[in-house]
C-alpha cells in the first residue's frame, strides 16, 4: 500500500492514532451527465477504507447522503462490507461482473448514483490526468473499460480515443 497520510487536526504527531487521506483526486462531469460516466477518481492505494471517506467527504452535501457504493473486486480486492464517512456507516456492495471491474458506483438514495471510472493508483501522472478529464468531459461516450483500455494502448489509442469522442489530455 502506498497511502499517504497525514496526522488529523489536533492529533500530536506520532501519537499514530488519527489520521486522514489528504483530498481525493476526482473530477466530476458538470451538471447532469450523458454519457455511462459521471467522472473518475484515481486513488493513492488499493484500500478503499482509507480512500472511499475522502472520497465523500468531497462530495456536493447537495447531492444527498451517500447511502451505498457499488465496488468491482478487481480494483478494489479488500474491499469491506461497510464504510464510515463522515456521519454515517455506508454499505460496500461488491461487483464481480467486468463492466464494474475499473468503476465505482455512488449512491445518493433518492437523489441518484454517480458512476465514476477507477485509474489504478500507480497509473503514470500524465495518464491519469487525461483519464481524469476525458472520464469527466460532456461529451464522453466510453465506459470505464474502454477508456483505461484505449490508455493503455498508447498513442494509437489516444487516436481512436479522441475518433471515439473522447477528449485529448492537454
Amino acid at each position: 500500500m502506498n497511502a499517504t497520510t497525514e496526522p488529523a487536526e489536533g492529533t500530536a504527531p506520532g501519537d499514530g492514532h488519527s489520521y486522514r487521506m489528504p483530498l481525493p483526486r476526482l473530477r466530476l462531469m458538470p451538471g447532469v451527465s450523458h454519457g455511462p460516466l459521471d467522472g473518475a477518481c484515481w486513488p493513492r492505494c488499493d484500500a478503499l477504507g482509507l480512500e472511499l471517506p475522502a472520497l465523500i467527504g468531497s462530495l456536493d452535501p447537495g447531492v444527498g447522503t451517500v447511502t451505498r457504493v457499488t465496488v468491482g473486486t478487481v480494483a478494489w480486492p479488500d474491499a469491506p462490507q461497510k464504510v464510515m464517512a463522515p456521519g454515517h456507516v455506508i454499505e460496500v456492495v461488491p461487483a464481480d461482473s467486468a463492466a464494474g471491474t475499473h468503476a465505482i458506483t455512488v449512491d445518493c438514495g433518492t437523489v441518484g448514483s454517480w458512476e465514476l471510472l477507477v485509474i489504478p493508483p500507480d497509473e503514470p501522472a500524465r495518464v491519469a490526468t487525461g483519464l481524469l478529464a476525458a472520464a469527466a468531459g460532456p461529451a464522453n461516450p466510453l465506459s470505464a473499460s474502454r477508456l483505461l483500455a484505449l490508455a493503455e494502448s498508447g498513442l494509437d489509442g489516444q487516436d481512436t480515443w479522441e475518433s471515439e469522442g473522447g477528449a485529448g489530455p492537454g
